[in-house]
């Protein structure tokens, strides 16, 4: 049976009618929208040859307010079901499986549950645990108090006092996180100021004020009217038939509902006839400056999401004005100087009933707003008034059509972001086909301008003439986070001093019940799960057809898109240059060069590329000397039709580059550092492991360097001073890593393409490295013998947060060693039956976990969103014991093997496989060494796994690298219970 073979519109199977077949040229496919006639479910079906098969199921979720009953259902969902009635079968599932990817996802009116899978069994597997889950779940009162919120005491009564509670539950917790990041209160804020009569006026993640107000019942209720099959959005993609997919999901859910009114329709904002104006506040730390720490912005409600030329024409726009720093709007509010970067949230947001436009500016001054307002509209005004340049429109109409033909499973895989991309529109009733395919709307584009200013009018018809428009202000207030604490401590006292003898003896059985249902050995065999004997004992390689130094040459399926990657070793650099180079890489492409200013040179990057950028990395050797192999990755992609245009810019950044506008050197100085601050709370964990790894090699050093608090800190003291003087020595320097790098002999490039694309590249490819000319000395592509600490540090790091990111790491063996496939199953085995259950389901974190990185040795113990820090840093410790212990069963070894194939056969598009093989080949990872890696791997027992734990665990926490982010107060309260404290120091 092929995929879909004999299904017309109107055919009838498994209790399902087609509705449309569209061709989806773009990558070969065909996309069937069906309706469950019974039950009035939908379905999209994309039927191409892929393997890394997609299941998603969605509900359109409609919260009447701000407890987050919506986000706790999807954490609730997942713990138990009537088929599968143990208390965690979706995280069990993850280590009994080969899946690419499982996750759920909670938006402001939809919740998602998408997976995907290369093996056909597991992908069966995990749809029957999926839609039992989603259909037919067990929601105990206990998983709500785990996962939701619950009281917990303390500490006990004293005398005729009130005992101490608090607070806990994993989305309590992970809300607290999320709304200390003013990228998350901007634009849950920024929606409900537009949308305040609609269910967008409602934070649907869950208010942490007002979280704890959900009941158990309320929530099922919840569960009743929107998890009905009358209320789902199905899913599937890939090389499985459809016809299998559709028998399947009848058979085992849809057959025992019939149709229902869920009533889960969202209105249409009522319009304004005038704008507003509004101000919200975000928590800044106490010893921060709020001087230059606000967000203006202005922002309107757009189209229908359901008109979907108009969705088209906005996205256009978008593009227009925003796309790249020389797009108008963009390089008029830089060019203010008013701020440092574009505010949070900026951009068309297409996904919504009522989509909408913002854009602004972040760490402006206090009263800047009405002056951001005004360039935006003087801006609008100009650029209606004089008209669109064609080449602006030209080059934007590319991007939209070079990133849809674009295969490519970064950050997920590609069904899931197809699934993403649509999934918003079609939930609120968008047809299918017309957000698949591309070509009418340009045929219907070309008819209207060739009539008249079409954009131009368009431009005054969404922005200017739009009344339904707000000027939002977000606001530092250093008192937000002690008042929220207090008004929390407040509220726990009074429900303290309130609780009868019968209610406290509740709040402490429950916790009895609960930590003894977490920890319960349970019989997961009642789960499906694949064997040792589903998995294909080789590793899958890619060989370029032509290698000879400098270039290598991959033939690979690549829908017409020619792929460049490029390595430029850095070791001719002196050490004081090294901290510049990941802004080297960042502002490269954005400086402008001899021959163009920055907003030509972007207009051509995006007229005729599908983005050309670089990045810093500092990698390890396989082999022996383990040394570090720092490089600069410069890449790039274009379509076939533009490769001769993509080597000239690739040519100019290499051979032209220039920093002499300083106006502009300062913009990306600003926009760099606003940037890196922004990441912290929201990328606390890696920044943690990153500060508690630096001690374990150079090349950890140098990540820490580039890539990690110490680039924050370094910029912090290079801007401190950004006067004439000082920008001028930045731009030298900047030259002066230019003209050490681009040489002929130091740099290695990679080519993925197909037949005569990749032939014309390889010829123009040679030429641009023969034209860049010799340098002063050989490259080795190798890192200087640079001191740094090798002592492990013992720190806290603080700022704005509301939560904790523990990090513990120490130094191990690395991927040459028998012992690594050892390590690796480790890793996988801890987090599944140790960490996860210690940190998420008894400490109420949003997450717990272990790494091992095989190519430096480093393993690394780390926690997100984490309302603890002693408690975790005891929890690693008897980690260590555990694993060092045995007391872990065959099956759980087998599991976390699993787990581990999973990552190594994670599908890679072709493009990405290829270019995976080209860097691997730079740091002597061969094919063989992979091979003998996961042959190690399938063959890791539990006798293996103990015995190399005593070998390479540290036996305490003295001899790892601890590093804790989180807020000055949590910082100091640890302390205070710590024998050990933390050296504290303020990011």
């Amino acid at each position: 049976m092929t995929n879909g073979a004999g299904l017309d519109v109107g055919s009838r199977v498994s209790g399902y009618r087609v509705k449309q077949v569209i061709a989806f040229d773009d990558i070969q496919s065909l996309v069937y929208e069906l309706v469950h006639e019974a039950t009035g479910a939908q379905h999209l079906h994309i039927a191409n040859a892929d393997r890394e098969n997609t299941f998603g199921v969605g509900f359109k979720t409609v919260p009447r307010d701000s407890t987050g009953v919506a986000h706790i259902l999807e954490h609730t969902i997942l713990c138990g079901s009537e088929k599968y009635p143990v208390r965690d079968p979706f995280f069990s599932m993850i280590r009994r499986s080969l899946n690419s990817f499982m996750n759920a996802f909670t938006a402001s009116d939809w919740t998602l549950y998408p997976f995907a899978s290369p093996n056909k069994k597991d992908f069966y597997n995990l749809a029957d645990v999926y839609l039992d889950a989603v259909f037919f779940p067990l929601l105990t009162e206990l998983a709500f108090k785990q996962e939701g919120h619950r009281l917990e005491v303390v500490k006990a009564a004293e005398g005729q006092g009130a005992p101490e509670l608090a607070y806990k539950g994993v989305v309590y917790n992970e809300m607290k996180g999320a709304m200390s990041s003013p990228d998350q209160v901007m634009s849950r804020a920024l929606t409900a100021a537009l949308c305040p009569d609609t269910t967008y006026s409602n934070n649907s993640g869950g208010d942490p004020a007002v979280i704890p107000t959900l009941t158990w019942e309320q929530l099922r209720d919840f569960h009743r009217r929107h998890y009905h099959p009358s209320n789902a959005y199905f899913y599937t993609y890939g090389d499985i038939p459809l016809q299998e997919h559709l028998a399947y999901i009848n058979d085992h859910a849809l057959c025992r509902f019939s149709r229902i009114d869920p009533d889960t329709q969202v209105a249409s904002q009522p319009r304004w006839q005038v704008p507003r104006q509004v101000a919200h506040a975000y928590p800044l730390a106490p010893d921060e400056d709020p001087a230059k720490k606000y967000q203006a912005c202005v922002a309107w409600l757009m189209a229908d999401v359901q008109e979907s030329f108009d969705v088209f024409v906005l996205v256009l726009l978008e593009q227009v004005l925003l796309g790249n720093p020389g797009a108008p709007l963009y390089k008029a509010l830089i060019d203010s100087g008013l701020g440092s970067a574009l505010c949070d949230g900026t951009g068309y947001d297409p996904d919504m009933k009522d989509t909408l436009f913002a854009c602004g500016l972040k760490d402006v001054g206090k009263d800047d707003a009405e002056a951001v307002e005004k360039i935006i509209v003087d801006t609008l005004t100009d650029v209606a008034d004089r008209g669109i340049d064609p080449e602006l429109v030209e080059s934007a109409i590319h991007q939209i059509e070079f990133h849809r033909r674009e295969i490519s499973n970064t950050p997920y895989p590609y069904g899931i972001k197809l699934l993403l991309t649509l999934c918003g529109s079609w939930l609120h009733g968008t047809d299918p086909a017309e957000i698949i395919q591309l070509d009418p709307y340009l045929e219907r584009l070309t008819g209207e301008t060739g009539r008249g200013p079409f954009l131009e009018n368009s431009i005054r018809r969404w922005f200017l003439n739009n009344p339904h428009r707000v000027r939002f202000t977000l606001e530092p207030d250093m008192e937000m986070g002690a008042r929220e604490q207090a008004e929390e401590e407040r509220e726990l006292a009074r429900v303290a001093a309130s609780l009868s003898p019968e209610a406290l003896d509740k709040i402490q059985q429950d916790a009895r019940e609960l930590d003894a249902l977490q920890m319960t050995d349970e019989d997961l065999t009642v789960l499906p799960t694949l064997t040792l004997s589903d998995i294909d004992a080789s590793v899958r390689t890619v060989a370029p057809v032509m290698a000879a130094e400098p270039l290598r040459c991959y033939d690979q399926p690549t829908s017409g898109i020619l792929y460049y990657t490029s390595a430029v070793g850095i070791d001719r650099l002196s050490p004081d240059l090294l901290p510049l180079v990941p802004f080297f890489c960042a502002a490269l492409p954005r400086m402008g060069t001899r021959r163009h200013d920055y907003v030509a040179l972007e207009r051509l990057i995006d007229m005729h590329t599908g983005g050309l950028g670089l990045s810093a990395q500092a990698r390890t050797r396989y082999g022996e000397t383990g040394e570090c192999i720092p490089y600069i990755s410069f890449s790039g992609k274009c379509l076939d039709r533009k490769i001769e245009q993509m080597f000239d810019l690739v040519r100019e950044l290499l051979c032209d580059y220039s920093f002499a506008d300083h106006q502009r050197l300062g913009q990306l100085v600003a926009e760099y550092r606003a940037h890196m601050e922004s990441a912290v709370v929201h990328n606390g964990h890696r920044y943690a492991i990153s500060l508690a790894s630096r001690h374990v090699s150079f090349a950890s050093h140098l990540s820490e360097m580039w890539h990690g608090i110490g680039q924050l800190q370094y910029f912090k003291s290079l801007t401190a001073d950004l006067e004439g003087p000082a920008l001028a020595a930045i731009a030298d320097r900047l030259c002066l890593i230019g003209r050490n790098l681009f040489s002929k002999e130091n740099l290695q490039v990679g080519l993925v393409g197909h037949g005569k694309g990749l032939d014309t590249a390889s010829g123009l490819a040679r030429a641009m490295v023969e034209n860049l000319g010799a340098g002063a000395m050989p490259a080795e592509f190798r890192g200087q013998a640079i001191e740094h600490d090798t002592q492990p540090p013992r720190e806290g790091w603080y700022t704005s947060t509301a939560v904790s990111f523990v990090a513990s790491v120490f130094p191990t063996i690395r991927m040459d060693h028998e012992d690594a496939p050892v390590l690796a199953v480790i890793s996988k085995l801890l987090r599944s039956t140790f960490l996860h259950r210690e940190i998420r389901e008894k400490g109420g974190a949003y997450g717990g976990f272990a790494l091992y990185n095989p190519e430096d040795g480093r393993f690394c113990f780390a926690s997100y969103r984490d309302p603890h820090i002693r408690a975790t840093l005891e929890v690693y410790t008897r980690a260590v014991a555990y694993i060092q212990s045995g007391d872990y069963t065959d099956e759980e070894i087998t599991e976390s093997v699993l787990q581990v194939c999973s990552d190594i056969d994670k599908p890679d598009t072709p493009a990405e496989a290829a270019t995976r093989d080209f860097y691997r080949k730079l740091v002597g990872v061969t094919d063989t060494c992979r091979q003998r890696f996961k042959e190690g791997v399938l063959t890791v027992t539990r006798e293996k796994v103990r015995a190399v734990a005593l070998r390479h665990f540290p036996t305490g926490q003295e001899h790892c690298g601890t590093v804790v982010i989180s807020s000055e107060a949590l910082l100091k309260k640890a302390n205070t219970r710590l024998a050990s404290p933390l050296a504290l120091h303020h990011i």
